[in-house]
């Protein structure tokens, strides 16, 4: 059993200001796998200050550098697999061939379709005597379900980083082994202090 304790915040592992615990349990088993500091609304306020800092300088940012920064996070995806397939196993209680073989595999989708789209994306478009320009829209609060939770991750972080918006993840407290690992891939491929946050 393992205690995650720590939410990622502005680049780096923090103390959360809540004080409230929740077992983790793996629904296949009924046994408790983790145990959970739930976030507070300081924690929150934390992790959107944090993004917001980090916004003008992130969707000021190239597409060469986005896309050599979701390269960077596909290699380091890949490098966390297998840690990726036993969070999913433990917190959905999905066997571990499915985790393997569909869960872990559609979170890579994601982020290559991602990195892939936005090669040839036009962010300029002329339209009539316009120009249409196409801009990050800010932070981005992705609260995610318990069910395919690396999938559901994946498919809001990837296309957000890709357009060069910052993040602010609430995961599900059922199902929050994968963003642990997935904060912890983010952080050792790079990402910018701040753009990404996890509470």
């Amino acid at each position: 059993m393992s205690d995650l304790f720590e939410f990622y915040i502005d680049g780096a592992w923090v103390k959360p200001h809540g004080e409230s615990v929740e077992a983790v349990v793996n629904p296949s088993t009924e046994q408790v796998i983790a145990r959970i500091i739930l976030g507070n609304g300081q924690d929150v306020d934390r992790a959107v200050r944090a993004a917001r800092q980090a916004f003008p300088g992130f969707a000021g940012s190239s597409l060469e550098a986005r896309m050599e920064l979701l390269h960077s996070i596909i290699e380091a995806y890949k490098r966390h697999s297998e840690a990726l397939i036993e969070a999913v196993h433990l917190e959905m209680g999905a066997p571990l061939s499915l985790a393997r073989n569909a869960h872990v595999p559609a979170g890579l989708g994601h982020l290559v379709q991602a990195l892939e789209v936005l090669r040839g994306y036009r962010f300029e478009r002329r339209l009539g005597t316009s120009l249409v320009v196409r801009e990050p829209i800010g932070v981005c609060a992705l609260i995610t379900p318990w069910n395919w939770p690396l999938n559901q991750l994946t498919c809001k972080l990837a296309p957000a980083l890709a357009v060069g918006c910052t993040l602010v993840l609430k995961p599900s407290e059922r199902a929050p082994l994968s963003a642990h690992i997935l904060a912890q891939v983010l952080h050792e491929a790079g990402v910018p202090k701040g753009v990404f946050n996890l509470v």
